[in-house]
């Protein structure tokens, strides 16, 4: 199991905390999701098949890309 956390900037309410939350959710091999609206990071628990880059490529498909 791998723990990755992603900076966020434009995590600007709850909404947006729910979306990232239930779409990295539905990634095969995510286990657990954790967005936080006051630091604006996005901490994820996950293994095979999910990666790194999955998980960024579908932070910026739903518009919330990660800092680099």
């Amino acid at each position: 199991m791998t723990t990755q956390e992603f900076n966020v900037p434009s995590i600007h309410c709850q909404h947006c905390v729910h979306t990232i939350e239930m779409e990295l959710s539905d990634l095969e091999g995510v286990e657990k999701v954790k967005a936080d609206l006051d630091s604006k990071k996005v901490q994820v628990e996950f293994h095979e098949p999910a990666t790194v880059e999955k998980i960024t490529d579908t932070l910026k498909e739903i518009n919330y890309p990660p800092e680099e």
